[in-house]
């Protein structure tokens, strides 16, 4: 697994571990977390969770523009996590398709079929718009 393929699987848990603090009210705990991982990473993966933290209502509300007839709500904590992160580094310098099959990969890994799936289709709804 290349270094960029370890800090997205990184950046996605650590998204996911600050969902489970949101639903349980530790919002201070959300910026002790960021705070004591960001220190000991390198910029890109920096920029990736800062991106999806900076823009996570933004993101939000681009998922559910591409996913038909159900809410990024809907999704399993981890593959939203992974939707949110593709979404954002679609719009970044790394190749779409990279985005994609590294987003495919980790929902393949972390997540149902049935979510994979809908993940896949959103972002090929977006790279095709």
């Amino acid at each position: 697994m290349s270094k960029r393929s370890l800090q997205r699987e990184k950046v996605m848990k650590t998204l996911y571990q600050i969902e489970i603090y949101k639903a349980a009210n530790l919002n201070d705990e959300i910026d002790k977390l960021v705070k004591d991982i960001i220190q000991d990473e390198d910029d890109f993966f920096k920029t990736l969770l800062c991106g999806v933290i900076d823009n996570y209502d933004d993101l939000n509300k681009e998922a559910n523009k591409y996913l038909l007839d159900w809410k990024i709500n809907r999704l399993d904590k981890t593959g939203a996590s992974i939707l949110r992160m593709a979404l954002y580094e679609l719009d970044t310098d790394t190749p779409k398709r990279v985005v994609i099959n590294e987003a495919l990969n980790l929902a393949k890994k972390y997540s149902s079929t049935e979510v994979k799936n809908m993940i896949n289709a959103c972002l090929d709804k977006k790279i095709k718009e």
